[in-house]
């Protein structure tokens, strides 16, 4: 499974609009939980369903598209944090070291 990089106002329109599970992975480049966040996700991918897309938001780089992404799907910003969306409204966010496939999963399946 590959990151879809999340850089435009429409991904996150086509996001809204999708049925089906899509997964938003906000991301720091600069802050080692956030790493470690990224890495411990990336090391649990066999487990999520492969139809799922897995998208990866570089919040230096795209500042304000982690701001649409608050107001879309109502969430308050954290960095690292993970949005969990199913048929364009977000069922579940977690962030720093909470994130993990494991429970994304079970979140999936309730």
């Amino acid at each position: 499974m590959d990151w879809i990089e999340l850089t435009s106002a429409e991904q996150l329109k086509q996001i809204k609009e999708k049925h089906g599970y899509s997964i938003i992975f906000k991301h720091s480049t600069r802050c080692s939980i956030s790493l470690f966040a990224k890495r411990r996700f990336e090391n649990g991918w066999a487990d999520l369903p492969a139809n799922t897309e897995v998208y990866h938001l570089d919040l230096l780089s795209y500042r304000p598209i982690s701001a649409e992404i608050a107001e879309i799907f109502q969430v308050h910003h954290q960095s690292p944090q993970l949005l969990l969306i199913k048929d364009g409204e977000c069922i579940y966010e977690t962030s720093h070291g909470e994130i993990s496939v494991t429970e994304t999963v079970e979140q999936m399946t309730l």
